[in-house]
């Protein structure tokens, strides 16, 4: 796919960070744009950003952790536009882990794979069939993290194991997409190469009512970027950080490009990749990954 422009496009997550960069990006190239958020006034924000822009869009309040609610975004979508070129599943959440990993709150761990891996599936099972069913050229991206997919972060267990699963589970679509010989086709997408300046540290606002957090749960201290960059500079270090127009402009090269991979990487995170693979090459006890 090498042209945007006319192609109808489903973000989830569209109402801010790299979600709304995309939309933004998409509705720049032409294309129509449906955004999905569960964040009504975020959703308000970025579908008046794509009128501005004379941008042929919608908006729909959409909760990942619900088939039914994919369901109905599929459905609106297809009665607004008639078919699907372009989904991004790029809903998630960050749980803000601190403290030892066997004494979390389940109601932590249950929401962070209720929205990171079990959203993706619901989007899989709400989208695909649609989608193979078009019998047209069309994208599935997946945003993924190298969190999980390459390096493992221990001070973010629930995150970077639900995206572990996300990262497994888009290869397994890939590989039987391939099979099938479908037009369809998976890109899995890494926002980086930095830390990306989104809203994600600051999840806790999305939190469901039925999984309240503990009270008396340890604070990480990091609720924002700028939270990481304050703690880092305590120790005379410089955080650097990846706006989400960047991620929206090579994920969108990267699909034109045809390219599974869309994972750039730091000199650090590449390095620590590669540590990684030679322990589990080797047999080697693993040490922490250093890529900050």
């Amino acid at each position: 796919m090498k042209d945007f422009s006319g192609k109808v496009a489903v973000i989830t997550g569209g109402g801010s960070g790299v979600g709304r960069a995309l939309a933004l990006a998409l509705a720049a190239e032409g294309a129509k744009v449906v955004i999905a958020d569960i964040e009504q006034a975020a959703l308000d924000r970025t579908v008046t950003e794509l009128e501005a822009m004379n941008c042929d869009c919608m908006a729909l309040r959409a909760d990942v952790t619900s088939a039914e609610s994919m369901a109905a975004l599929v459905s609106g979508a297809v009665q607004r536009f008639d078919h699907i070129d372009l989904v991004f599943a790029n809903a998630g959440v960050g749980t803000g882990e601190a403290g030892n990993m066997w004494e979390y709150n389940l109601n932590d761990w249950e929401w962070g794979f209720r929205v990171n891996t079990w959203g993706l599936i619901h989007t899989i099972n709400a989208f695909l069939p649609q989608l193979v069913a078009q019998q047209r050229e069309a994208h599935f991206v997946v945003t993924g993290s190298g969190n999980g997919a390459f390096l493992m972060l221990p001070n973010t267990p629930i995150y970077t194991a639900s995206k572990a699963a996300v990262q497994a589970i888009t290869e397994n679509l890939h590989y039987q997409l391939q099979a099938a010989q479908s037009p369809v086709k998976v890109n899995a997408l890494f926002p980086g190469p930095h830390v990306v300046n989104t809203g994600i540290f600051n999840s806790e606002r999305n939190r469901p009512e039925d999984l309240p957090e503990d009270p008396n749960k340890p604070d990480s201290g990091i609720h924002s970027v700028e939270d990481m960059k304050a703690i880092m500079a305590q120790y005379e270090m410089t955080l650097q950080t990846t706006e989400p127009e960047e991620v929206a402009r090579f994920a969108l090269d990267g699909i034109r490009a045809e390219k599974f991979w869309i994972s750039p990487m730091s000199d650090k995170s590449r390095a620590a990749f590669v540590a990684r693979t030679d322990s589990i090459l080797q047999g080697t006890t693993p040490t922490v990954p250093d890529v900050l």
